[in-house]
């Protein structure tokens, strides 16, 4: 039985001594999920493909050892890749002697095509010009293939974490592939699909592991991928009419900020009791468009 001392926030969700790795780590939602592990005192590794990008995020959003005992290390590797996986793994596995957590932040928006016709045979020529089987490949590769392959590398190392830590995964889905609505990324929301079920079928298979799994579902954050820029800090902004012409009502009228997807990574990253939920953190979106 808790004492009211021990509910309090600081000590709910303290990333003490936690051991984390983050794909994607160095922009957009990869980034804020950094930077909240480190605030909260989580050793964190980033991985990318980009090095500079890595060591500036490391550079720029590393905590005041004055206020936290975080750490980001910048580590490069091109995770839809496996032998770039395992030396990635070998590497940590040479510092470390488990991981607590895993953000699975990477991700790319793949081609774009345009539904905006009832003539059969305009859109038809539209989306085939449009797209490629080989850009569909690539993003899946990235969105859904690399989310499995980085699971599983860091299978071993979850499960060595202290129990107190109740390790898990983190997949970084998106409300667009729970919605029927394709936002002209047919690929990319297909893709988020498939990465919310795989996501599903990880915490029912690990579970004997006692790793969870659980998905983030962002609505719209402001990102390198959404807003194709970020500033010397490798943070862009979304200003708040850029979601007021979506398609769709968007009831929070604004885009998600930096601490609310903080709070939801600590949440799912504390919360021992919580395996294979996805997190929709959307602005209510979801409950005006049609879904799954």
């Amino acid at each position: 039985m808790a004492s009211t001392q021990e509910l309090s926030v600081s000590k709910l969700f303290s990333l003490k001594d936690y051991v984390c790795l983050v794909t994607g780590g160095g922009t957009g939602i990869g980034l804020m999920a950094t930077q909240v592990l480190v605030a909260n005192g989580a050793k964190v590794y980033i991985t990318g493909r980009r090095k500079e990008v890595l060591e500036n995020a490391a550079k720029q959003h590393s905590p005041d050892p004055k206020v936290s005992s975080g750490q980001i290390i910048p580590v490069s590797a091109d995770v839809t890749s496996k032998e770039s996986l395992e030396e990635l793994i070998q590497e940590i596995s040479s510092k470390e002697k488990y991981l607590s957590l895993l953000v699975a932040a990477a991700g790319i928006s793949g081609p774009k095509g345009i539904s905006d016709t009832g003539s059969a045979s305009e859109l038809k020529e539209k989306l085939w010009n449009a797209e490629s089987p080989e850009e569909w490949a690539s993003t899946y590769n990235t969105d859904v293939t690399a989310v499995y392959f980085t699971t599983v590398a860091c299978l071993p190392l979850l499960q060595a974490a202290p129990k107190e830590h109740c390790s898990s995964a983190i997949t970084i889905s998106s409300m667009s592939g729970m919605m029927r609505h394709s936002q002209g990324h047919f690929s990319y929301n297909a893709a988020k699909a498939a990465t919310v079920h795989l996501s599903a079928m990880m915490s029912k298979e690990f579970a004997e592991t006692g790793v969870r799994v659980n998905s983030i579902a962002p609505g719209y954050f402001p990102s390198e991928m959404t807003m194709k820029g970020s500033d010397d800090k490798q943070k862009s902004h979304m200003p708040d009419e850029k979601v007021q012409d979506k398609g769709h009502e968007v009831p929070a009228g604004r885009p998600g900020r930096d601490g609310e997807m903080a709070m939801a990574v600590a949440f799912l990253a504390r919360c021992g009791y919580v395996n294979g939920e996805v997190l929709k953190l959307d602005g209510g979106v979801m409950n005006e468009v049609g879904g799954s």
